[in-house]
């Protein structure tokens, strides 16, 4: 999720609006988002000021140097398949790139269909053409810094921060000692 700090006001409007039913996770679930959106209940971002890009890991001796890095590293690498199988999506299904002005809760179920229907190609063809295009083609998922709109929306929910950032550092300490450990 996220590309600039409007990114970030549409999601805050979507999820604040009743008559959204915005899917929110389920207790102990969240969506990755990266560093432009607060960390709040239900979404979980990387944390500020580490390595977080992919790129940063590639080459000798560029291993995570602590527990920050190293959930920011497998944070960015999980982005990075989702990102992926996005991009197959809408290479398999173009409606998906410009939605057609449909009515909304027949948009609703495009995604959905579309879905679908890959995940029944996926079971009976394991050599998909266009998986296998995009499953070889390492994306750059960026991450943008915060905003303005994110500084604001942290102080509005500094309880769901610091639940979220809680089990932030939870989750990166479990990853930190596994890794230590077989490393």
């Amino acid at each position: 999720m996220g590309r600039n700090g409007n990114d970030s006001r549409v999601l805050m409007d979507a999820i604040s609006r009743e008559e959204n039913n915005f899917p929110l996770p389920k207790e102990g679930k969240y969506y990755l988002v990266d560093s432009g959106y607060a960390n709040m209940r239900g979404f979980l971002a990387p944390y500020r000021g580490e390595r977080c890009h992919l790129r940063d890991y590639r080459g000798r001796g560029r291993h995570p140097r602590g527990a920050m890095e190293l959930f920011n590293y497998r944070h960015s690498s999980l982005r990075n398949v989702i990102e992926r199988c996005f991009r197959v999506l809408k290479a398999r299904f173009p409606i998906l790139k410009l939605m057609p002005n449909y009515p909304i809760r027949k948009q609703r179920r495009i995604p959905v269909a579309c879905c679908t229907v890959h995940n029944f190609i996926r079971m009976q063809s394991r050599n998909d053409i266009i998986f296998h295009q995009y499953q070889a083609n390492d994306l750059q998922v960026v991450d943008e810094e915060s905003s303005e709109v994110n500084q604001e929306h942290i102080h509005l929910h500094e309880d769901n921060a610091n639940e979220m950032s809680d089990a932030r550092d939870q989750i990166a300490g479990a990853m930190w000692m596994d890794y230590i450990h077989n490393h």
